[in-house]
């Protein structure tokens, strides 16, 4: 009987949700949030963002599994834009983050 020490995980994903300067929504996921919202901003990234900066963190959540935080993310991109609208008010980035 072997007994294994789990892996520890020093990676957070996010699944993020943007609001363009046109008023429509982008939905994305990193590990790094800081640095993706920033390359969104310099026009560098998503072809879709290109022109619609500059951008606004509306909603973000933290996931430990990189599979959930892609899970997550196809979910929303689902979403028609009155929900994600729901989605954002309801539980949104309560404070600005970036």
């Amino acid at each position: 009987m072997s007994l294994r020490k789990p892996i520890p995980r020093k990676l957070k994903y996010f699944v993020y949700i943007l609001r363009c300067s046109d008023g429509s929504y982008y939905t994305g996921y990193t590990n790094d949030l800081e640095k993706r919202i920033a390359l969104h901003n310099k026009g560098n990234g998503a072809k879709y963002l290109r022109g619609k900066g500059p951008v606004k963190l509306v909603y973000v959540k933290e996931y430990r599994y990189y599979k959930n935080a892609i899970h997550a993310e196809r979910n929303i991109k689902k979403l028609t834009k009155s929900a994600k609208e729901n989605l954002i008010r309801n539980y949104g980035a309560k404070k600005p983050i970036y």
